[in-house]
């Protein structure tokens, strides 16, 4: 379900952005403008930021194999982080590159009213796909702030388009702005400058995602509300002494890796420390679709080990 999500979020992005770039770069060589420039390269990052989304939720759905025993679920935030490094070095680089030549060579911009169309129309396309960026990212996120969210999300596909439409929502407002500064005030420096700031924007948006996607890229836990049903869980077993340790490490937004530590009852038969580590492996995996594997080490803790040594100490005849 959430990879449909995903997908339908993406698609439209992509539709959208690749007519967006299209139309900007036929205005730009039309009105000369460097911010309308920008803004075509900023939408053709996009469109090929898509398309690498795209890519990454199809390599993760393979199945695991011998060469990657536990999926390629971690595809997903690898393109993610590459998404976010190509928004820096090419759409902000690109962007502030030509905003300055524009600054330190001003030229006049021809057919403002074309600009002013092309610009009209993006927003619109835009704002459409931004809507539904957020009405699927709202949908997930529950009660929790937007960037609260976004820091507990485990998919990064959602999350890197809104930031990306919101971003290109503003950069289109940026070069409306600067246009209708060189046309009203007379400045043609204006539109390289609002070509810098699209590409300040791009920068800090490709810094924030690259940030987010690393972390999910280094390895994140599943979220503690999720660990503490799962320690509640265990810990309600009657067989179940006490447990050691949980470790949890999401392998993909809907693969989650859990290994526990648990110190079962003395009397147990090997027996049945099996059964109760196959009953708690099949009611965890029920509660939490999520867990696709579960590993389960039965070991005593430091204090039981000692009162077993002490016991057998106890019950050892003294040497002669």
């Amino acid at each position: 379900m959430a990879a449909t999500g995903s997908k339908k979020v993406i698609y439209a992005a992509l539709a959208g952005n690749g007519l967006i770039a299209i139309t900007k770069f036929f205005a730009a060589a039309y009105t000369g403008s460097s911010a309308m420039l920008s803004e075509g390269i900023h939408s053709l990052v996009d469109t090929g930021n898509q398309g690498l989304l795209l890519y990454g939720l199809k390599k993760a759905d393979q199945p695991a194999d011998e060469k990657h025993p536990f999926g390629y679920g971690v595809e997903l935030y690898f393109w993610a982080f590459v998404v976010a490094i190509l928004i820096f070095a090419v759409g902000s680089g690109i962007s502030i590159y030509e905003g300055i030549q524009k600054i330190l060579h001003p030229h006049p911009i021809t057919s403002p009213i074309v600009a002013y169309v092309v610009l009209s129309l993006a927003i619109v396309f835009e704002s459409v796909a931004w809507w539904i960026a957020y009405k699927e990212f709202n949908r997930v996120r529950g009660q929790r702030g937007l960037l609260q969210a976004v820091r507990d999300s485990k998919d990064p596909a959602v999350f890197t388009v809104l930031f990306e439409d919101t971003a290109a929502m503003a950069g289109l407002v940026v070069a409306l702005l600067g246009l209708l500064g060189v046309q009203f005030l007379g400045l043609p420096w204006l539109d390289g400058a609002a070509s810098v700031m699209i590409g300040v924007i791009l920068a800090l948006t490709a810094a924030f995602l690259a940030y987010e996607t690393k972390s999910l890229l280094v390895g994140e836990g599943a979220d503690p509300a999720t660990v503490e049903v799962i320690r509640n869980l265990v810990e309600a077993t009657p067989t179940v002494s006490r447990m050691n340790e949980i470790r949890t490490l999401h392998r993909g937004p809907q693969d989650v890796l859990l290994a526990l530590s648990i110190d079962f009852e003395n009397n147990l038969t090997v027996g049945s420390v099996e059964e109760s580590i196959y009953a708690l492996e099949v009611a965890i995996k029920r509660r939490f679709p999520i867990v696709r594997r579960v590993f389960i080490e039965a070991q005593a803790t430091r204090h039981h080990i000692e009162m077993l040594e002490a016991d057998r100490r106890h019950d050892d005849p003294p040497a002669s």
